[in-house]
């Protein structure tokens, strides 16, 4: 077994790592943007709709409120989903309207979702499967052979070590998607093994798998023997240790 192996096998990967905290970074990218207010509309109109149903049916109070305690735990997830969208899509107009496409899919799922569970995952499994459905339904397999993948997730360009990301954009491009899928699952967005699994719908240790082998394969192109070979940690220099194992 490999000495990367060894590192990153069953234990997990490197939590404080360079790669594992340039991942996060770069998919923050999109995480802090702002909510687009069409997010926002729908949800406004879902909601009055459903307050219309509740109202023609004598709906009880309990439920209103957890259908608005459902809303509250949506919004919240929405950077992130629309982070994971992107690294699907490739694109963040597209990504936007599969966003959209997954909100009025869990809106009318809702009942399904089990309170105190983790919405983030729940809305990261709804829209893989609308994601693959539409490939699926174009009869064709997501392609990046000009290795355009992530281009378009912005960085601000005052960031130190911009230069890095670049690179990692690059090299995340060269990933096939199942590792880069599980990578960014795991890395980027903070879902558990078991919870990334879950949205895959593959075992647990396949997750650990492409996880590994996509980290070393980073390591590789980007030529890194040590992690402080990968440039200097921005922001996140000296925090403490985000809640994701990469």
């Amino acid at each position: 077994m490999s000495s990367d192996n060894k590192r990153f096998g069953a234990a997990g990967p490197d939590p404080n790592s360079r790669i594992s905290q340039k991942l996060r970074e770069l998919y923050r990218s999109v995480e802090q943007e702002p909510v687009p207010e069409r997010f926002l509309d729908l949800l406004e109109q879902l909601d009055q709709a459903e307050e219309s149903n509740a109202a023609k049916t004598d709906k009880k109070t309990a439920g209103e409120e957890a259908a608005r305690a459902f809303k509250r735990e949506m919004l919240a997830a929405l950077p992130n989903l629309r982070a994971f969208a992107c690294s699907l899509v490739g694109n963040l107009d597209k990504a936007d309207d599969l966003v959209q496409e997954t909100i009025m899919k869990a809106w009318a799922k809702q009942e399904s979702f089990e309170p105190g569970s983790n919405m983030k995952a729940w809305l990261f499994t709804i829209l893989r499967n609308e994601f693959y459905s539409q490939m699926r339904k174009r009869d064709r397999e997501v392609q990046d052979s000009e290795g355009t993948y992530t281009e378009n997730l912005s960085v601000n360009s005052a960031q130190q070590g911009s230069l890095d990301l670049q690179d990692l954009r690059r090299a995340l491009a060269q990933l096939p998607d199942g590792q880069r899928e599980a990578l960014i699952l795991v890395g980027a967005s903070g879902l558990s093994y078991e919870e990334a699994a879950e949205v895959c719908g593959c075992a647990v240790g396949t997750v650990k798998s492409r996880v590994s082998r996509a980290r070393i394969t980073l390591k590789e192109v980007l030529g890194i023997e040590e992690d402080e070979d990968y440039g200097p940690s921005s922001d996140l220099a000296g925090a403490s240790s985000p809640p994701f194992a990469l």
